[in-house]
């Protein structure tokens, strides 16, 4: 599943007229790194949910066909349900397994392929280095694999994992994530792995100057879309 709904309230003024996966970055939209990803990791099947400027994503993507993947639209309407109302709307598409989760405005070099679930776990993230808005991290990772909130703490990539169990007891509704996850750790059932490579919370337009003059000067290259230099 893509998260592709939010407003990009930090990204304006860039996504007045346009939602931030569209937005460019080393010549490609940004959500074209994350699809080209999946169809390289085997995925076939990709919910994207939408709100603002949904139709403008749905028009670009379309079928999904292009990346060799079926991919399939959860419209959440002029409201975005947040991260966990809106993955819990989707639940029904994204069927009784184990699937990828990926935010729709990040970037990153890891192979998505590399990523499974351990047993026994609810959900594994991805964890990066803290970067300089989010100094103070987000969850501790154990040398077992399983994260803990003690420091050192590292920042959560928008990439995991996720059991559709982890829903169970939840209703639908507008919510964040992130409590669903505090409860899994609570129980010990959150797992993560660290990516040592690159990454990018693409979130201003700052930070997406800065990783479109990376991909150009090949500084930085994506393993399944390589940057356009020049």
């Amino acid at each position: 599943m893509l998260l592709a709904a939010g407003r990009g309230e930090r990204m304006r003024p860039l996504s007045d007229a346009t939602p931030k996966p569209l937005l460019e970055a080393g010549g490609h939209p940004l959500v074209e790194y994350h699809l080209r990803g999946l169809a390289a990791a085997g995925v076939t099947e990709v919910v994207v949910n939408l709100s603002w400027l949904g139709g403008s994503l749905r028009a670009a993507l379309g079928d999904g066909s292009r990346w060799g993947l079926a991919i399939r639209y959860s419209d959440e309407g002029p409201v975005a349900l947040d991260t966990g109302g809106g993955i819990h709307r989707a639940l029904d598409w994204l069927g009784p397994g184990p699937f990828l989760l990926v935010n729709g405005d990040v970037w990153s070099d890891l192979r998505l392929s590399t990523l499974a679930l351990p047993a026994g776990s609810l959900a594994e993230l991805v964890l990066v280095d803290n970067p300089p808005h989010n100094p103070r991290g987000d969850y501790g990772l154990a040398a077992d694999g399983h994260v803990v909130a003690t420091p050192p703490l590292l920042t959560y990539a928008g990439i995991a994992v996720i059991d559709p169990a982890l829903f169970d007891g939840c209703q639908p509704g507008r919510y964040p994530l992130k409590p669903l996850l505090d409860a899994a750790l609570a129980e010990g059932r959150l797992s993560g792995r660290q990516h040592r490579g690159a990454w990018s919370d693409v979130g201003t337009p700052e930070r997406l100057a800065a990783l479109d003059a990376a991909l150009r000067s090949g500084r930085l290259q994506h393993p399944e879309l390589p940057a356009q230099t020049g």
